[in-house]
């Protein structure tokens, strides 16, 4: 379960960062709060955080759950397959927003197999409960 933590803390400070570099690009291109529009470059910065908590709702506790019910370092190497898929999708969505798929494709899918495993898991041991399985 060391894994799943450290890959835990690892996306929470991830996230961080990139709150960091929005805070950066509000002064840079003098978008004042509680503005989240204005200048483009902003917006981008703005919107990899946003899209970002987005999964990270998902991620942490599918990663949890997920680990509970099966190997926890392997379920751990699929949340790193997430942090990964974030710098691809910030590298990208900076650059150039409609070259941001891949990065967004290599968060989204470990965080539908990770939630996809926490759901196959606990209905498995429901079954198992029930006496539908055996244990």
């Amino acid at each position: 379960m060391h894994a799943v933590g450290l890959v835990t803390a690892l996306a929470l400070l991830q996230y961080l960062v990139f709150a960091a570099l929005v805070a950066r690009a509000r002064e840079r291109y003098g978008v004042r709060g509680p503005a989240v529009t204005g200048h483009e470059m902003f917006e981008r910065y703005y919107r990899v955080q946003m899209n970002t908590l987005e999964l990270l709702v998902v991620l942490v506790p599918s990663l949890w759950l997920a680990s509970q019910y099966w190997w926890p370092r392997g379920m751990a190497a699929v949340g790193c397959v997430y942090l990964v898929g974030r710098l691809v999708y910030v590298r990208a969505y900076l650059r150039e927003p409609t070259s941001r798929n891949l990065g967004f494709m290599l968060s989204l899918i470990p965080t539908a197999v990770l939630l996809g495993a926490a759901l196959a898991g606990a209905g498995m041991e429901v079954l198992r409960v029930a006496g539908l399985l055996p244990r």
